[in-house]
């Protein structure tokens, strides 16, 4: 059978035996995990493992751990990262490297207890406008750094054997409004949007995967870009964009109507796979019933990102730490 063209989350830290029913008939093509998932390494490995054997195979598990505000594993247990913009300004010259080593140093937390795909790089470019709840979490305010700093985030995941998930796509930059609450809207022409925020994607097109933004770009469409088919033509088409395409989260109040409205919607857009995040057992069912089975070539797609996992390099962990906490000055975070 073709896998659910879905992503789920689950209630709580322990998977729950209706939980392990539904995700054995939905058969999505992977998890997400978030902080109420997580207490201790021994609890989050337990977790990774019973979703995996809830759907009989070696589906990924993805989360948000890109350091800063964030970041869903945290101390004790795991490190603190500072905010990625700080991060880069603290590194100055170096920051390519250290933003490669601070990747690979999650990547080797991540797949510690695992989880082997991260939600990031985080490629959007900070603006005057850009909403306080997305500008810390960028790399830089112009294209060149931007994508200096994605390809080093995207090749320090890969190298630890992490599936880096590139979002928020085409560009989330230029909005001045939180998807979490809102629908904000770009009103940049056209030429302006493939010249900055589009030619970032565009420069990391080659990656597995990437997650869409929840924001209508006026010059293309009066829909948001994940329930756009004209925005997914900008994607596949002129970004040349030929991964997996996960929505962002359909919980988020910038789309209107119901979950299996949402999910539906987006997938007949153009995006491969429903992202539902919140662990709500009916939301869950009506994604999975309005988001059905991957497309071949969704499938296809899915595919060449679960082989573009592999094994991580060997590498001295304790001596990539000390690299990367010089390059940023005392600490981390």
């Amino acid at each position: 059978m073709t896998l659910g063209a879905t992503v789920f989350g689950c209630a709580g830290p322990v998977l729950l035996p209706e939980e392990a029913a539904f995700f054995r008939e939905a058969d999505p093509l992977g998890f997400i995990l978030f902080a109420r998932n997580v207490e201790t390494p021994a609890q989050l490995a337990r977790l990774t493992a019973d979703l995996r054997a809830s759907v009989g195979r070696d589906a990924p598990v993805f989360v948000d751990q890109e350091g800063g505000r964030v970041q869903r594993l945290r101390a004790p247990h795991w490190s603190e990262w500072l905010p990625p913009l700080d991060a880069v300004a603290r590194a100055g010259a170096g920051a390519a490297r250290m933003m490669w080593l601070r990747a690979r140093l999650i990547a080797a937390e991540l797949r510690a207890v695992g989880i082997d795909g991260n939600c990031a790089p985080c490629l959007d470019i900070a603006t005057e406008v850009t909403h306080p709840f997305l500008r810390n979490r960028c790399y830089g305010t112009d294209p060149t750094t931007v994508i200096a700093m994605g390809r080093a985030t995207a090749d320090g995941h890969l190298a630890g054997g992490v599936l880096p998930v590139m979002k928020h796509m085409p560009g989330h930059g230029r909005a001045s409004g939180d998807t979490h609450h809102d629908l904000p809207s770009v009103t940049a022409d056209a030429e302006t949007l493939r010249r900055t925020d589009f030619a970032v994607f565009r420069a990391l097109s080659d990656l597995p995967a990437a997650m869409t933004a929840h924001i209508v770009f006026s010059a293309f469409d009066s829909e948001p870009a994940t329930c756009s088919a004209a925005m997914m033509r900008v994607m596949r088409e002129e970004i040349g964009f030929g991964g997996l395409i996960l929505s962002d989260d359909l919980n988020m109040q910038a789309l209107d109507g119901t979950l299996g409205e949402r999910a539906a919607r987006a997938i007949a857009a153009g995006c491969d796979i429903a992202l539902h995040c919140k662990g709500d057992m009916a939301e869950m069912q009506a994604v999975a019933g309005a988001a059905g089975r991957l497309t071949p070539a969704a499938a296809t797609r899915a595919e060449a990102m679960l082989a573009a996992r592999r094994t991580p390099d060997p590498v001295d962990l304790t001596a990539l730490r000390a690299e990367h906490d010089a390059l940023i000055g005392v600490g981390h975070g």
